[in-house]
């Protein structure tokens, strides 16, 4: 990659489209200032916000906006006035967004879903994806315990990983391991995968790209190509689009401040 004493307006590294999801604003558990650093080496002609970049449910339990939530959105603001084309698809956690479908603020388009063409003229269904979450959709109190449940699980990973940190071993995620290794989530997962798949080919599309599990990967799902953002609380991923049209996801690095790579297509948990 190279070197990182790069100016703000200078980014080593420029795309055809970009895709950020989960990055919760407003609550405690947001990487932002990781997220605001990756996008000051990273650029695109086109941004995604695929959902839950604010957090209203932290928000109301609890107010929490440091410097660097105000500094990201700014950031943001600041990428569609020089030109970049920003699209907002508001998810469960940022819902009161959903009143405001076709409007445009600061260079920002909000929108309930949309299709994206690739230069290959592949269709992409945008979407966060809550609305295939049956949890969210009809059970909203175990939701927001489970949305809970997970802000506990972020605690321990903390608490743990600074144990490891002291020790030199490398970091590691009790909700990811959690994800792969427990059979019921491992089938939410699938369940989840299928859905959307599901939805993408009633829309004639050949692929969805969404948010919401925090579960960054690109897989094939039933002849649909299924990609997830991931998130900007744990995981620290975003989708890219190069401009041949084939896509990566990135996971922005905690300590050595670069780029790494997960595979493209990610094999099923067990």
């Amino acid at each position: 990659m190279g070197s990182y004493d790069m100016s703000d307006e200078s980014p080593e590294r420029r795309f055809r489209t970009l895709f950020i999801s989960d990055v919760h604003l407003g609550a405690r558990g947001s990487q932002a200032d990781l997220l605001l650093d990756f996008l000051r080496y990273h650029d695109a002609d086109t941004i995604y916000l695929v959902g839950d970049i604010v957090d209203g449910w932290a928000l109301k339990s609890s107010w929490h906006w440091p410097q660097s939530h105000n500094d990201l959105v700014q950031k943001l603001l600041r990428k569609a006035r020089k030109g970049a084309k920003v699209i907002y698809i508001p998810g469960n956690h940022d819902e009161f967004l959903r009143n405001y479908y076709g409007t445009h603020f600061g260079g920002i388009d909000v929108v309930e879903n949309t299709v994206h063409t690739g230069p290959d003229g592949k269709r992409y269904l945008v979407i966060h994806g809550d609305i295939f979450d049956l949890v969210v959709q009809n059970a909203r109190w175990l939701a927001h315990l489970g949305d809970k449940a997970y802000d506990f699980a972020i605690q321990m990973n903390r608490f743990v990983n600074f144990f490891r940190r002291m020790f030199k071993v490398p970091y590691w995620s009790l909700s990811q391991w959690a994800k792969q290794k427990v059979k019921n989530a491992v089938n939410y997962i699938g369940a989840f995968e299928q859905a959307l798949a599901a939805e993408a080919r009633r829309h004639d599309a050949d692929g969805v790209i969404c948010g919401h599990i925090h579960y960054a990967v690109i897989r094939d799902e039933a002849g649909i190509r299924y990609m997830n953002c991931g998130d900007w609380v744990e995981s620290c991923t975003a989708l890219v689009e190069h401009d041949d049209g084939h896509f990566e996801i990135i996971t922005w690095a905690d300590h050595a401040q670069k780029p790494a790579v997960v595979p493209q297509v990610a094999a099923r948990a067990a």
